[in-house]
């Protein structure tokens, strides 16, 4: 008695399921439908279909008003969904996810300018598909014709390339012509696009064959995955029969054989399977404890229930859900919803990604299985939480909704409520700042019967400054610059925040000029450079600079000018005994009533006026008060200042008019009043 072996990956793959099952609600619903082609590579299917009432019709003329078009498995040239809309031909895009990602680097690639290289059957619907979405795609069926290409196409060196691979093209074909090409393109992209079922189901006929005395390859004649099974086992076995359906099976190619190995192409139906199972039962038996039946239904029929957790790998991201393929004849799907609760979720995850999961739905109509990576991650959470609460460890989650009693939290799955209290948020700030934001938190409560966990941001927050204000305090010092963020301001200065610590800047040491409230300065959250200029570690209390040595404009003007030197200044102010003129930002002098010109003057404006400028002598500066005297009467031809008018001064009720620089009293000459010097 032989013993014989089904391949696990035998039959439908992923993207033929989905295809047959989209055909198949059709003709179940009563809709009027047509495939536009052969849905997959089997004739079965397509008979089976057909009485269904959704036959296969050649082009899109062929498809009668009113009837709703089935888009194959293999895909269709953009042309053709061009024809379709253009006739206002409703259809149903039945084109496997591995294809539809194939079409899409292509169409990206060609608009960028890239020269196609596709690596297939020429004459295959599949490949004419993808070639039908770009102008000019080079197609190459083996590694001599890739030879042959790149020999006749020189110029193909200088271009950039892309290259990708039917989803059914044998690795080993892929890999040759990838090698010659990477030869001579050194600005070339490889798109590994061969489908991981048809290389798993590949690979795992390849081993199996190796064991076999004879392997069963079943798959319609037109199925190009099928041929290339064929010829895989055909490398590693000395007897290999292709077969499509139970009645080709000649029992007598088994006689003598101890081990018989069966694989089947993706396009192949489960009931076929079972009918050649049926027939090498009438002379076969199956040892190690298992029936055929057993394996089969192992293999082929797996069994889910709500709950169960499984691992499949992604097939395809849709603006929808993400499909995975559990390796049964069940189509695997989780919706955006049940990905996670981060909107942007699905970016974590790629075609090919292994990923795990929890079934929270089975339709074995259809053949569909719901599934949630958000409900698996949730069960590992609970117990996640609640060591962090035992343990005070800090936990990290996103901010996902908003209310009136405070923030819901995202960590591992499960919904955190932080109190408005617990949020860190000033009293009068919006929650929805953080809305959407990673946050860390600790968790204080949890009640899983009731579903209940409580967290609190502002606790970590908490921690975080007692650190950092350790820190501060440790190596803070006098002088020492820090980088600050303005948190308040008040009617005399600003609170900075310098990493944990608050200092305070005084209104007098924000600017070198006068104003009069810190909010022309500064406004909340600006992030400002200040320095140390007092503390008091006992009391906790810092003292910031603001202003800088550098930009005080009594040190600029007294590098700039001395006594005698003549300035262009800018009359700014008039008054009764005089008139103030800006030398530089920040620094006024007096130009005396007297000083004005050599003639009398009853008022400074019949001279001069505000915004007006004049040149004018320095003849006195004062460092200790800084404070400056000019003339223009100095600069008369023939007039020299008498040196009584040196001494001149405004009225003392008058001083607190004359400024000089950082708001400072200017009280130019030191003895007579203005009266006395008229």
């Amino acid at each position: 008695m032989a013993e014989i072996t089904v391949a696990k990956t035998a039959g439908f793959c992923f993207g033929v399921r989905r295809a047959v099952d989209i055909a198949e609600k059709l003709g179940n619903d009563g809709v009027c439908a047509c495939t536009l082609g052969p849905i997959i590579h089997n004739a079965h299917v397509v008979e089976y279909l057909g009485n269904l009432g959704v036959p296969s019709v050649d082009t899109v003329d062929d498809i009668k008003s009113g009837t709703l078009a089935v888009i194959r498995s293999h895909g269709v040239a953009r042309s053709v969904y061009e024809e379709l809309e253009k006739r206002g031909i409703e259809y149903a895009d039945a084109t496997c996810p591995y294809v539809m990602r194939i079409h899409n680097i292509v169409k990206e690639k060609a608009e960028q300018g890239y020269e196609i290289i596709i690596v297939g059957k020429r004459s295959h619907p599949e490949v004419l598909g993808i070639a039908g979405q770009c102008e000019n795609a080079k197609i190459v069926g083996s590694e001599e014709e890739m030879s042959e290409l790149l020999e006749t196409c020189k110029d193909i060196v200088n271009k950039r390339v892309c290259a990708v691979s039917q989803t059914t093209v044998g690795r080993k074909i892929w890999e040759s012509c990838i090698k010659n090409l990477k030869k001579v393109c050194t600005n070339c992209e490889i798109f590994d696009t061969i489908c991981l079922a048809t290389n798993k189901r590949q690979t795992e006929a390849e081993c199996l064959a190796s064991k076999s005395d004879v392997m069963i390859v079943i798959g319609d004649r037109t199925s190009s995955n099928t041929q290339e099974l064929v010829e895989i086992c055909r490398a590693v076995c000395p007897v290999v029969v292709r077969v499509e359906n139970a009645s080709e099976i000649d029992l007598a190619s088994f006689s003598g054989a101890e081990r018989i190995g069966i694989t089947a192409g993706a396009s192949t139906p489960d009931w076929i399977i079972k009918e050649v199972k049926g027939k090498m039962s009438e002379e076969t038996k199956i040892f190690e404890g298992e029936s055929f039946e057993e394996m089969l239904n192992n293999s082929l029929d797996k069994t889910f229930n709500n709950g169960d957790k499984v691992v499949g790998v992604i097939t395809a991201i849709t603006p929808s859900d993400i499909q995975v393929d559990l390796g049964a004849k069940y189509a695997g799907y989780i919706p955006y919803s049940e990905v996670g609760d981060d909107a942007d979720a699905a970016d974590k995850y790629k075609v090919g990604d292994e990923i795990e999961c929890s079934v929270i739905r089975v339709n074995d109509v259809e053949g569909i299985i719901t599934l949630s990576k958000k409900r698996l991650d949730a069960i590992k959470g609970w117990d996640d939480v609640e060591a962090a609460r035992q343990d005070r460890t800090t936990v990290e989650g996103t901010v996902i909704d908003v209310n009136a009693g405070g923030v819901i939290v995202s960590v591992r799955g499960l919904h955190v409520f932080v109190p408005a209290s617990q949020t860190g948020l000033p009293r009068n700030a919006e929650m929805s700042e953080i809305l959407k934001k990673k946050v860390q938190l600790k968790i204080k409560e949890v009640n899983r019967p009731r579903r209940r966990i409580v967290g609190s941001i502002r606790e970590v927050s908490a921690e975080i400054r007692r650190e950092a204000q350790e820190r501060v305090w440790a190596d803070i010092e006098v002088g020492k610059e820090y980088k600050g963020v303005v948190r308040s301001l008040t009617s005399y200065g600003a609170f900075v925040d310098i990493g944990g610590v608050d200092g305070m800047v005084h209104i007098s040491e924000m600017s070198w000029k006068r104003i009069n409230h810190p909010s022309e300065m500064f406004k909340e959250g600006d992030a400002v450079d200040v320095f140390v200029l007092a503390l008091d570690a006992e009391k906790k209390k810092i003292s910031l600079g603001y202003r800088k040595e550098e930009d005080n404009p009594w040190t600029k003007f007294m590098a700039a000018y001395n006594v005698d030197d003549v300035a262009k200044v800018k009359i700014v102010k008039l008054m009764p005994f005089g008139a103030f003129a800006e030398i530089l930002p920040g620094v006024d002098g007096l130009i005396h009533i007297s000083q004005l010109t050599n003639a009398h003057v009853a008022k400074p404006g019949d001279v001069v006026k505000e915004g007006e400028e004049v040149e004018a002598k320095i003849t006195a500066i004062d460092t200790e008060n800084k404070k400056v005297s000019l003339s223009m009467r100095a600069l008369i031809p023939g007039e020299a200042a008498p040196a009584a008018d040196a001494a001149e001064e405004a009225p003392a009720e008058e001083a607190d008019e004359l400024v000089a620089t950082s708001g400072e009293e200017v009280d130019i000459l030191p003895e007579e009043t203005a009266e006395d010097a008229e």
